[in-house]
């Protein structure tokens, strides 16, 4: 329980770019008689896994109206500091040099930081309302740099350094914040303004880009609150950060902090959309979702949030599986591409899973309760023991769309309307049956079944017959190369044979699937390959010896284990059928048709 009315006040300053310090304080008015306690987020909200930002801290100090106050350490997490007249402040130095969309970086180029990973949260004052003082840089940078960020102002100016408020803790840390010399672009969906900052060199063309989301934004604020609705926020801000290399992404209720590859933004004069840039509305798609699914529609467990410690859901298979089967899916519903593009998207991502022997093993319900330890923690034997709640879970809802659409009374549409309906616009969570309730009670019967076999069991969704019933044939085919990610055949000739084994550019074996050839002649991931049939090992003669060699042939194999050099007689395999790629029926009958066109439009 909040002992207190008064606000908790913070300020940061980013007190040396060079040496990629944030000095942040925490001032607490009236603080505990007994000693106030101070605690730090462990983990950030869309990204489960503990993230011990605490190690970051370089120092911490208190003073209080009387002077200097003691403080201690009592956990990785916690200090106490002593009883003392208020006003009460705790001042943390926090290295910032973490290019990512979770913590904080900063240096004379740019700073970053999102709230979790520096906003120290007084015990008792959860429910407090929070004034945020952002400072500029030193004198050398201050012209140059803006604030962009969707805290609400308290007298800032617009994308200018000063006071920001939020009604509490939680929203405080909601609100991530760029502060640099960023390009800035606006475009408006359904009446709300939203606002594109884009950190880092680049010459891309930013008017297309805002156009192009304006038009997927529209397309999921229409299917959540119907034509000509506003969203459930005043306006939002896409946060991009343009490297040579990286890719991130994470959704906040009003914002997202995006890290893509510059090439990933949209050439200027360019008239299609490469994969690079489809990758980049993929990903801003998906975040925008996020602001329902997840963001305000969200598992009982996360309501409220407990920062402290893993909140444990076997739902974020939907959380997550869902938002990406929607995130393209959006794509094509608002004719930034076609079906036939759409088709491509789809194909690759059921190829990533059908090449995944953990699907076998783990279902999306167990990856979502083990992501805390398994899936953002892969190792060489990831492949073989865990399958991905975002990948197998965007199949999972496909499928479930699919089904209910065959039968004719609801969609997947309406589930997900009727969770922000039910739950969403109320602040409750989801209890962990709740979308299977949800799901069986629009489409009138029992699901049981489907979410027995493909939500906690490991069975894979029968697609191809069900994607037939929508005018979508359904093929599988070998890999053609190393690079083959599904869609269309690629070029080259196929291989007759497979290592069943995934080999680094290094001749690296970096994992080795379970019960294949490489496993059943004793090689393991980490194995350096150094000779294939009597001549050095490299990407080329491997290819080579996989095109004309067939299944059966066995081949001795050469390979560093650690320093020890081990001789291996490989039976090599037929290559599995694990490609896929989708097409359009030419002349589908005008029922399947009708409910092809009314899946893949708005």
């Amino acid at each position: 329980m909040d002992r207190s009315p008064h606000p908790v006040r913070y300020r940061i300053t980013p007190v040396d770019p060079h040496a990629h310090l944030f000095e942040v304080a925490c001032t607490v008015d009236d603080p505990d008689p007994q000693g106030q306690r101070f605690t730090l987020p462990t983990w950030v909200p869309g990204s489960y896994l503990i993230r011990e930002f605490a190690r970051h801290f370089v120092s911490v100090r208190a003073n209080g109206r009387e002077g200097a106050v003691a403080i201690d350490k009592l956990a990785k997490d916690t200090w106490l500091a002593a009883p003392c007249t208020g006003p009460l402040t705790v001042v943390a130095q926090i290295y910032a040099y973490d290019v990512s969309v979770r913590t904080a970086y900063l240096d004379q180029h740019r700073g970053y930081f999102n709230g979790p990973s520096v906003f120290l949260s007084p015990e008792g004052r959860r429910s407090a309302p929070c004034e945020l003082v952002i400072d500029p840089p030193p004198d050398a940078l201050r012209a140059q740099w803006r604030v962009a960020t969707t805290l609400p102002s308290d007298g800032a100016r617009a994308y200018g350094f000063g006071r920001y408020r939020a009604d509490n803790y939680d929203a405080l840390i909601d609100h991530p914040v760029e502060m640099s010399s960023f390009a800035l672009v606006h475009f408006d969906a359904n009446g709300v303004p939203h606002d594109i900052a884009v950190t880092g060199r680049h010459d891309a063309d930013l008017d297309r880009l805002a156009a192009d989301l304006a038009r997927v934004c529209r397309c999921h604020i229409e299917l959540f609150e119907g034509p000509g609705s506003r969203p459930p926020f005043d306006r939002y801000l896409f946060q991009i950060t343009a490297l040579g290399e990286g890719y991130g992404g994470l959704e906040h209720a009003s914002s997202t902090s995006l890290i893509c590859r510059r090439d990933e933004l949209p050439p200027r004069g360019a008239s299609t959309i490469g994969d690079e840039y489809l990758n980049l509305l993929g990903l801003a798609s998906h975040e925008y979702f996020h602001g329902w699914n997840v963001k305000r529609i969200k598992p009982a467990a996360f309501t409220p949030y407990d920062l402290t410690r893993e909140s444990y859901t076997r739902l974020l298979w939907a959380f997550e599986g869902i938002t990406s089967y929607y995130d393209d899916l959006a794509l094509v519903r608002s004719g930034v591409i076609e079906p036939e593009r759409y088709l491509e998207l789809l194909g690759r991502s059921i190829t990533t899973v059908l090449r995944n022997p953990g699907r076998h093993r783990q279902s999306v319900a167990a990856s979502s309760f083990d992501a805390w330890i398994k899936f953002y923690r892969p190792d060489e034997n990831t492949p073989n023991a865990v399958v991905s709640y975002y990948v197998k879970g965007s199949l999972v809802a496909l499928a479930l769309d699919l089904l209910l659409r065959r039968e004719g009374k609801a969609s997947l549409d309406d589930v997900m309307r009727a969770l922000w309906q039910r739950y969403g616009r109320h602040g409750t969570g989801v209890p962990e049956d709740g979308i299977e309730r949800m799901a069986a009670e629009l489409a009138g019967r029992d699901l049981h079944d489907f979410f027995a076999r493909y939500v906690h069991g490991t069975d894979d969704p029968p697609l191809d017959e069900w994607l037939a019933d929508f005018g979508i044939d359904y093929h599988v085919r070998a890999a053609q190369n190393a690079t083959d990610r599904g869609g269309k055949a690629a070029s080259g000739t196929p291989p007759r044979a497979a290592l069943d084994a995934k080999v680094g550019a290094d001749m690296k074996l970096l994992a080795v699937y379970s019960g294949g050839a490489a496993e059943r002649a004793g090689l393991a991931a980490g194995d350096q390959l150094v000779a294939l049939d009597a001549l050095r090992a490299g990407v080329e003669t491997l290819r080579v010896m996989l095109e004309r060699r067939g299944p059966g042939d066995a081949v001795p194999i050469h390979a560093f284990r650690r320093d020890e050099l081990n001789e291996h007689i490989v039976e090599l395999a037929s290559p599995a059928l694990d490609t896929c790629y989708l097409t359009l029926q030419a002349h589908p009958a005008d029922e399947i048709l009708a409910r092809r066109t009314r899946w893949m439009s708005p």
